[in-house]
């Protein structure tokens, strides 16, 4: 004979089972939604992807089709007024709180599921089913739900499962994550890593670092990140359950190179945001602190200590209200002015639309050559890096 609950917990066991039913929501969206079906980074097992499906039919009814369609859709028009869910054009309080309505309204639109939907599953229990009957799904996590936890437990798990994604993902990731957090990367959007440890929301949270390298199947990039999300997908592969296709290009040095080659362009080009991350802590931020030793008792001091804000960014989209306190700090070092202008210079090696990989490779070749004849140091070691670079083997 069933007794009701099934589960008899204590407050703090339902606690527990509800993170514990949450952080599987995450997963399956981090997992299959977002790296595996939006991005093809990796593949996962037949047996393992449908359970991911059939979760997220339960706890979010959201149709597989519609949400990859919605993500590539941000990715190709990020941050314009494209975009169907940028914080830059509709603002922070009404992505935040009220994402997940533009998410349906993009989701709605049938034009973008047809240009941006292809691939996603279209088997006949996703026609049937998935598709046809999404707000059944969450009707029948209700039902779980009162069975598992109670008519008053369980009611209050529930509504914390269909609140979940609407705020993390909806609200937070696409929100937050082009609104507030730190840059590694110099992408040509806003996006932002919230923090560096991704956990609560399955890795989601270092969200520069996959605008950078979106393909990538991991989304940390540096030693003290965490990607949760990765985590699971080491410990899935090693268990048969998924193979991991692309993750962030590693970059190799031959010490003995003395010219820009093809081995070069391909590295330069592949890891391209990692080389101008690279150049910023190598190059700028040396020059910086020349300068800012240089003008010890100067009172143009007032004027650095304002624009290191904006220099530290090392951002695509700088601060407007600090974008005159840098023009004028940069007149008053040449130095780092010259270097910011050989940034510009290297970016633009590989900027221009259809350029052959022999172009590019003359332009990586002139632009050393004129950053060893500058007189600055550390512009000339980095050329000779530079140079030296090639993709890592496997």
């Amino acid at each position: 004979m069933f007794h009701l609950p099934l589960l008899d917990l204590p407050w703090w066991g339902i606690v527990l089972a509800t993170l514990a039913l949450t952080h599987i929501t995450i997963i399956s969206v981090t997992l299959y939604l977002h790296r595996h079906q939006a991005h093809r980074a990796v593949d996962l097992h037949a047996g393992l992807s449908h359970f991911f499906r059939f979760w997220l039919w339960l706890t979010t009814g959201m149709v597989t089709r519609e949400w990859v369609a919605v993500h590539r859709k941000h990715h190709a028009r990020v941050d314009t007024a494209e975009d169907p869910h940028s914080p830059q054009i509709h603002g922070i309080g009404r992505v935040l709180w009220r994402g997940v309505g533009l998410y349906r309204r993009a989701a709605t639109d049938q034009a973008t599921v047809v240009k941006y939907g292809t691939g996603a599953p279209d088997d006949a229990v996703e026609r049937a089913l998935y598709s046809r009957h999404p707000a059944l799904g969450l009707a029948t996590m209700l039902a779980i739900d009162l069975l598992l936890f109670g008519f008053t437990a369980g009611t209050l798990v529930w509504a914390v499962q269909m609140a979940w994604i609407p705020f993390w993902a909806a609200g937070v990731i696409n929100g937050v994550g082009h609104w507030f957090g730190y840059r590694n990367y110099e992408t040509r959007d806003a996006s932002r890593n919230i923090a560096p440890w991704g956990i609560v929301i399955g890795g989601e949270e270092l969200h520069n670092n996959h605008h950078a390298y979106a393909s990538s199947a991991r989304f940390s990039t540096r030693p003290f990140e965490i990607d949760i999300g990765w985590v699971y997908l080491r410990a899935f592969a090693a268990l048969g359950l998924a193979t991991i296709r692309r993750t962030i290009p590693s970059l190799d040095r031959v010490d003995a190179k003395r010219h820009c080659d093809l081995e070069t362009v391909n590295a330069v080009v592949a890891n391209r945001f990692q080389v101008m991350s690279d150049f910023f802590q190598q190059v700028v931020k040396r020059v910086y602190r020349e300068e800012l030793r240089a003008l010890r008792g100067s009172p143009e001091r007032g004027l650095v200590k304002r624009a290191v804000a904006a220099l530290n960014r090392a951002s695509a989209t700088p601060d407007r209200r600090l974008a005159d306190h840098v023009h004028d700090y940069l007149e008053l070092c040449p130095r780092l002015r010259y270097v910011f202008t050989m940034k510009s210079l290297l970016q633009e090696t590989w900027n221009s639309a259809q350029t052959s990989p022999e172009t590019i490779m003359q332009r990586l070749e002139d632009w050393c050559v004129q950053a060893e004849n500058s007189g600055i140091q550390v512009l000339d070691e980095f050329s000779q890096r530079l140079r030296a670079y090639r993709l890592a083997t496997a």
